[in-house]
């Protein structure tokens, strides 16, 4: 979680946390992408709006730091351009505050189940791949 707004950062870790969630937030671009180098995060929400960068900007840093992780845009500013800036740098999804808790819990599930399906269906094509590759080795 990626919020210049403590009682947003607060608020949507309890959330997050009640559902069984462990959950990590910083306030600023700099902080999240020093996490992002030294961890591994599933998921990502970022603020539109930081104070040292756009969360677009992180939408970016975090494809190319670790491509699969889901990321939400949140933004108390929504605008069809936001929309769509944030969407054509690969956000997955784009939720408006207040952000309704429900709605909060159901994206982060839609998505972190999407990215589950993704890697099964990829190491499913792996195996294959080899299971191919040693038969045709083998003769």
């Amino acid at each position: 979680m990626v919020d210049d707004d403590s009682s947003i950062r607060t608020t949507i870790s309890m959330i997050l946390e009640a559902q069984g969630y462990i959950v990590d937030a910083v306030e600023t671009g700099k902080e999240a992408i020093e996490k992002a180098n030294s961890n591994y995060y599933n998921l990502a929400l970022l603020d539109y709006r930081l104070p040292d960068m756009e969360g677009t900007m992180l939408l970016s840093m975090f494809k190319e730091a670790t491509p699969k992780m889901v990321k939400i845009m949140v933004t108390g500013y929504p605008s069809m351009s936001n929309a769509i800036d944030s969407v054509n740098r690969k956000a997955d999804a784009f939720l408006v505050k207040p952000v309704d808790p429900a709605v909060l819990i159901e994206t982060v599930r839609n998505e972190l189940k999407k990215q589950e399906e993704a890697q099964a269906y990829s190491e499913a094509k792996v195996t294959e791949y080899i299971e191919t590759r040693i038969k045709q080795l083998e003769q």
